[in-house]
């Protein structure tokens, strides 16, 4: 199909690929694959836990928010592909967009759909919520724009957990508390050496070691705050986010071969074990069920939907 006399030489590049029809199975899965659903797990868990810090409420209220930030995430996502599109043109062929297995204007006009309605959601928890939904709506859209433009862009997509953090408390019975400002600090830390290793899968630059440093603040945080019993807990649960963290970046820097998406798709399962270290801590035996509960389904999901 590639010589002089195929009737198709125009219509396999990238740039005249047209949207093969699918079956909604497939569609479906496409659907998934944009909206890097293997990750909401570690949205929900970021919910909990700063619905908890934020003094719990009405489990209505914890569904709802639940609802609101799934739908702000997934909205973030696809928008992230769109912007992306002529880069994965390039360097990400296999792509939803650029494989044809979806239309761009299909996926604008998803990825704007979730962030509305993201955005109405969270607005019924009234003013400090809105406000709040807002900025994580600007940090999200800022991310989807520039990521691939500017060094700093882990710096923004640390925002944008940060805000889903705050946001989160915000709808708890006592709003966002000191306690959960400085965790969101700790969870930002966290995901700036997480996105550091993750744009280097794109961009493919050197990778070096200081900027992972950053993944010990949630450490560090939970070693200062935590006395008596909780003491003892937290130096359990930060010595197996610990673990989890070291073998995840031992795929990319002490690995005979190089593996990046497996130590970002580690990565960021463990941002479960950030917020079981944060909230769970010899609190509920029940909670903590609930954290390792949505870290398993993070990795599970990762095994039938990429993480990147």
């Amino acid at each position: 199909m590639t010589g002089p006399s195929s009737t198709w030489p125009r219509a396999a590049s990238p740039e005249t690929r047209q949207t093969i029809p699918a079956s909604p199975r497939n569609y479906f899965r496409t659907l998934l694959i944009l909206g890097r659903a293997s990750n909401l797990p570690t949205v929900w868990s970021n919910c909990l836990a700063g619905w908890i810090l934020g003094g719990e409420g009405h489990l209505s209220g914890l569904f709802l928010l639940i609802l609101g930030a799934t739908s702000l995430y997934v909205g973030g996502m696809y928008l992230n592909d769109a912007f992306d599109a002529e880069f994965d043109r390039q360097h990400r062929p296999e792509r939803p967009i650029p494989s044809g297995a979806i239309s761009l204007g299909e996926v604008w006009g998803f990825g704007v759909g979730w962030l509305v309605l993201g955005t109405v959601l969270l607005a019924f928890f009234g003013p400090l919520t809105f406000f709040l939904t807002m900025m994580l709506l600007v940090s999200i859209v800022a991310y989807d724009i520039v990521h691939k433009a500017i060094a700093f862009s882990p710096v923004i997509m640390a925002l944008c957990r940060y805000f889903l953090f705050l946001v989160a408390a915000s709808t708890g019975d006592e709003g966002v508390t000191g306690i959960a400002i400085w965790t969101s600090f700790a969870l930002a830390f966290y995901i700036v050496g997480l996105s550091y290793v993750a744009k280097s899968e794109s961009t493919r630059g050197a990778l070096r070691y200081w900027p992972c440093w950053s993944m010990a603040v949630p450490l560090f945080l939970a070693y200062l705050i935590n006395q008596g019993v909780y003491k003892r807990w937290s130096v359990l649960l930060s010595g197996i986010l610990l673990l989890w963290t070291i073998r995840s970046l031992s795929f990319t820097f002490w690995s005979a071969e190089k593996n990046i998406g497996r130590t970002v798709s580690g990565l960021l399962a463990g941002i479960a074990l950030v917020d079981l270290l944060a909230v769970a801590g010899g609190r509920s035996p029940f909670l903590t069920l609930i954290f390792i509960m949505l870290f398993g389904a993070a990795l599970l999901f990762q095994r039938l939907i990429p993480a990147t």
